[in-house]
């Protein structure tokens, strides 16, 4: 009986240190079950993003006329790298393309699967029966003393009525470019994978004022389908000249209040006052020591659900997050983010210069959808403050 114990005790072993951790890109059969093998050790959340960054070095990192031909390089590119290594490609190929996705922004793409059209009995799903393209731009994020600061643009396929044509699961390459005059000013990416893409979030004051001619500029779309690619020209779309002047930032009155009240806490722990402020400078910093990094998280995540973007970006030093724009981006970032409930908040580890902090919470985003998520937060210091620089998602959970 030992001995049979020991034979399934090494068979066990066997099996567990042959589970692959790197892509294996000899064949396609290896390199799609070695994919496969590396997806299970993730989770719901992380298989999909993996599945996303796929897809976007597939779509925009390599070169093929065919689906085939775009696998054989994928394999060849991703040989031997893990998956942290695949999302930091990603991410790379993601920026250099301006395709609107990061490897930590929520799941945006949809159902993404590279190997779909590995069989010639699949339907390919990117070969849409199109007759046309629809361009749709709705101005937002306006006030009444600029107008719109940002437009929507949502392209949408179309049969021969001009009816959208509804499909899923497709990863049609998008390319919006915006013009005046003739000058080409911008060019953004993304992939289209079903008739309920969001479209593009275009921030007008990104674009040179002086380059744009009376206030006019032209917005041209293409969608690539396996069999043509459509494209459709707005020209004359109408920009505020005001919307093109960077938005002044603006503290409300609850920042304020909490500054001030910052302020007054400070001064009285450390018996400051106007006269004695740079004589007790280090009273000071021991002060500002003193705010806890878990604190710092739940004010980040109340800034989030009360949309005080501006405010909780203050508290971030995460190269991953990028800038404010792409931070704050209503589709791949924190402005899709609706509201936040925060469940609970524990300390992980801590220490003079670096914090761990686990947070609990669940969030709605603008379409209604609910996700309870598990993060862990880490926080350095900076400037004697703490700032949130690294950010995981260790569970995820659909409401």
């Amino acid at each position: 009986m030992r001995g049979l114990y020991s034979y399934f005790l090494v068979i066990l072993l066997v099996f567990t240190s042959c589970k692959k951790d790197t892509v294996d890109g000899s064949s396609m059969k290896a390199f799609q079950s070695s994919i496969n093998e590396m997806s299970t050790s993730l989770s719901t959340l992380e298989q999909t993003k993996f599945n996303e960054a796929l897809y976007i070095l597939k779509t925009f990192g390599v070169e093929g006329n065919t689906d085939i031909q775009k696998l054989d390089a994928l394999a060849k590119l991703i040989n031997g790298k893990k998956v942290p290594e695949i999302f930091a490609m990603a991410d790379g190929v993601a920026q250099k393309n301006n395709v609107e996705w990061s490897s930590t922004s929520p799941p945006d793409l949809g159902n993404m699967n590279i190997f779909q059209n590995i069989t010639a009995t699949e339907v390919d799903p990117n070969d849409i029966k199109a007759s046309g393209l629809n361009i749709l731009i709705t101005p937002i994020d306006g006030n009444g003393a600029s107008g719109a600061r940002a437009l929507r643009v949502t392209p949408r396929l179309v049969d021969e009525a001009g009816t959208p044509i509804e499909f899923s699961n497709a990863g049609l390459e998008t390319i919006m470019e915006v013009y005046s005059n003739g000058e080409k000013l911008l060019t953004a990416k993304n992939l289209m994978s079903s008739n309920e893409f969001k479209g593009f979030y275009l921030k007008v004051d990104v674009l040179p004022e002086d380059k744009i001619v009376d206030s006019k500029i032209d917005i041209k779309v293409s969608v690539k389908t396996t069999k043509k690619t459509h494209q459709l020209l707005k020209a004359g779309v109408l920009v505020n000249k005001e919307s093109l002047k960077p938005e002044k930032e603006e503290t409300s009155e609850e920042e304020k209040k909490e500054k001030e009240e910052s302020k007054n806490s400070t001064d009285s722990e450390t018996g400051e006052n106007s006269e004695n402020k740079d004589q007790n400078s280090s009273s000071s910093t021991s002060s500002a020591s003193k705010v806890k990094p878990e604190a710092v998280v739940d004010k980040f995540l109340n800034r989030i659900g009360s949309q005080s973007l501006r405010s909780a970006y203050e508290l971030v030093d995460n190269p991953n997050w990028g800038s404010y724009d792409k931070f704050s981006n209503p589709n791949t970032g924190f402005g899709a983010v609706k509201s936040v409930e925060v469940k609970n908040i524990s300390v992980k580890s801590s220490s003079d210069k670096a914090a761990s902090v686990n947070a609990v919470y669940q969030i709605v985003d603008k379409e209604g959808k609910s996700i309870m998520l598990n993060v862990s937060y880490g926080l350095k210091q900076v400037d004697d403050s703490w700032k949130i620089s690294s950010y995981k998602v260790n569970s995820s959970e659909k409401k």
